[in-house]
């Protein structure tokens, strides 16, 4: 995994809002939620981009990269 989203449910806990909200509204599927919090899969920029303007933030305040350990 070389990307965290912690960041991006602290936000949403801060804010009062919910992972439910964000499925209901169509701004993130289950999918790509499921994918965020167990750091499986690549989530598309489009997402991104959604959870950004819907938040009002930068990509840098929902995720970060981690540098993955050499095998």
């Amino acid at each position: 995994m070389s990307s965290r989203y912690d960041k991006l449910f602290a936000l949403l806990k801060e804010k009062g809002c919910s992972t439910y909200r964000i499925r209901q509204e169509n701004i993130v599927s289950q999918a790509a939620l499921t994918k965020m919090k167990n750091g499986t899969g690549d989530i598309d920029t489009r997402t991104i981009e959604r959870l950004c303007a819907v938040r009002g933030c930068q990509p840098g305040d929902i995720m970060e990269y981690v540098e993955e350990e050499a095998q």
